[in-house]
């Protein structure tokens, strides 16, 4: 078999494995159900909190 015709038949069959991930990842995404919290929507344990340097504690406590 020549080079030629052995660089093609790995090329095929690396388009078809590639073919078989996509299936795959389609088939994943359709059976996994969407985010249950409406986009938009704020999530409940970050509620309130704000990005960068936070206050110091008045009490003392560290």
């Amino acid at each position: 078999m020549s080079s030629t015709l052995r660089k093609r038949h790995r090329e095929q069959l690396r388009h078809e494995r590639q073919q078989e991930k996509d299936a795959r990842r389609s088939q994943r995404k359709a059976e996994n159900p969407p985010s249950s919290r409406p986009a938009g929507q704020e999530d409940p344990d970050l509620k309130g909190m704000m990005p960068g340097p936070q206050r110091l504690r008045d009490d003392g406590d560290r």
